[in-house]
């Protein structure tokens, strides 16, 4: 791991200065035409990476999530698709794929209650990414009339604990407040029932995060860990959230710095962080000139 990358101050001048490349477009211009919301894991050499994609809201909104592999983190060949229709779901959001400590595969997927702000995220297990498309499912947070869950981050601590970061989004305020999004923490010894500690990283007052701030990546550094979010300032920057970075432990994240653009008018969010060879490379979703969201990496090194 380059440690180096990992410091907030250089994690987020290499964001701001970063050249990416695409790995995938909208198949359509236009506002609400968006591929995003990755996810990336090692698999052996190769990278695999879930990400969503979307429509417009009129047209079935977040209509798939796409499984796909590649041997050197650029060209993507997908290997499964996983449909809101499977799910009865309106939408599906950002997902989460995990390789167990079995071999096999876990992806978390963020689902949306038709008619409704209520959000839940489901598990699918399969011993091959290809066989996600028909793995077993459990539904791990359910969310409830109070509070929805999803664009969830997973990982397996080196003591075997599996620990969880959920965006929480609160429904008792109304569907006008339901866009509010802290990020919650959680543990579980299997990676299916969750016990929630409480927030961990909460909007910042009268700052560009105000509205919510939603941890999209957690990596170790030294004897913390330093985790990168995105946020927004108000419900009209829906779609356009920015990112920052936040450190601390997983159980209380602290934000220093940020945003990623400075200024507001394009989106940089859902970033994933994973260590190659070649350094530290980030996945993430962007905003294209025709208004459409592109998905797209680029190696955080000098």
């Amino acid at each position: 791991m380059d440690t180096d990358a990992l410091d907030p101050a250089a994690l987020l001048a290499r964001l701001a200065t970063a050249e990416p490349v695409v790995v995938a477009r909208a198949d359509e211009p236009g506002p609400g035409n968006w591929v995003g919301g990755p996810y990336a894991a090692r698999d052996g050499d190769r990278i695999a990476l879930a990400y969503r994609v979307r429509k417009p809201e009129s047209r079935g909104r977040g209509l798939a999530n796409i499984v796909a592999v590649s041997d050197d983190g650029l060209a993507f060949t997908p290997v499964a698709t996983i449909t809101s229709d499977s799910f009865g779901a309106a939408s599906l959001e950002r997902p989460a794929l995990v390789r167990r400590p079995d071999g096999g595969w876990r992806l978390y997927v963020s689902c949306s209650t038709k008619n409704s702000k209520h959000w839940w995220v489901e598990a699918i297990d399969a011993d091959t990414l290809a066989g996600l498309e028909a793995g077993q499912r459990t539904v791990v947070l359910p969310g409830d009339e109070s509070q929805a869950f999803k664009d969830v981050i997973v990982d397996i601590a080196p003591d075997g604990t599996w620990r969880i970061w959920a965006c929480r989004h609160p429904l008792d305020g109304g569907d006008d407040e339901a866009d509010r999004m802290s990020t919650v923490y959680g543990t579980s010894a299997d990676g299916l029932a969750w016990d929630l500690h409480g927030p961990c990283l909460l909007p910042s007052p009268d700052s560009w995060d105000q509205r919510g701030a939603r941890v999209t990546a957690v990596l170790p550094h030294g004897d913390e860990v330093v985790a990168v979010y995105d946020g927004r300032a108000s419900a009209d920057e829906n779609f356009f959230e920015r990112t920052g970075v936040a450190v601390g432990t997983p159980a209380d994240l602290h934000a220093v710095g940020g945003p990623v653009p400075a200024a507001y008018g394009r989106a940089l969010r859902y970033a994933s962080l994973i260590d190659t060879p070649a350094g530290l490379r980030a996945y993430y979703e962007v905003t294209t000139d025709d208004g459409s969201h592109a998905l797209v990496t680029a190696l955080l090194r000098d």
